[in-house]
């Protein structure tokens, strides 16, 4: 990683994503984890806070640095042990259905190898195990999908290889979970950036 996105974008992240708006999406997204939960994109632990009193422990995985050291008071204040398990969502060193629930939230947009990455929470979930997630994503009117297709290079860019025009529900989808609640909506701010899913799909 380059200085930026090693010491600059996480701090970025974590004020731009740790709002009270966003606070009440990612509120309403971990409702109904319990038992182990692996998150992956973990980031500075925004998610930490909010996690249901059921929740008994948490792998979490995150490649940056700065994040990690960002999450550490929210870890210190919360009740649910929080272990760093590992670097990367493409290959999780946890044993085969060995969590009871999963999470990511805003997550899939920018992880590399996200078809890999969605196979390893898959592996990893015990069957019938949920999987939590809150992205941005693909809006469904042309005119901001023209926007999303414009902006996204610069995006790319400038977020650390987040991308505007992925289809979070299709690509959980194709990796084999079954949807089983949902919830699409623009949130506040500039339409290219705020088209959320907020969802809830099963291991198989």
């Amino acid at each position: 990683m380059g200085i930026y996105e090693d010491q600059v974008l996480p701090r970025v992240v974590d004020k731009m994503c740790g709002a009270g708006e966003m606070i009440r999406w990612r509120a309403a997204t971990v409702d109904g984890l319990a038992g182990t939960v692996v998150e992956i994109g973990f980031g500075s632990g925004l998610n930490v806070p909010v996690y249901p009193p059921e929740v008994e422990r948490v792998h979490a995985v995150e490649p940056a640095g700065v994040a990690r050291r960002l999450a550490a008071p929210r870890i210190a204040a919360s009740s649910v042990p929080v272990d760093h398990v590992g670097l990367r969502g493409e290959s999780l060193p946890l044993d085969d259905d060995s969590c009871d629930g999963a999470l990511c939230t805003f997550t899939l947009c920018t992880i590399p190898g996200v078809e890999q990455a969605l196979a390893e929470v898959r592996r990893v979930l015990r069957p019938g195990g949920r999987f939590h997630f809150l992205e941005h994503g693909l809006a469904p009117d042309a005119g901001v999908v023209r926007w999303q297709r414009r902006l996204e290079p610069l995006q790319r860019r400038l977020a650390g290889g987040c991308h505007l025009t992925r289809d979070p529900i299709a690509l959980v989808t194709a990796a084999g979970f079954e949807i089983e609640r949902v919830e699409h909506r623009y949130a506040r701010g500039p339409k290219p950036w705020s088209w959320f899913t907020s969802a809830v799909a099963i291991a198989r």
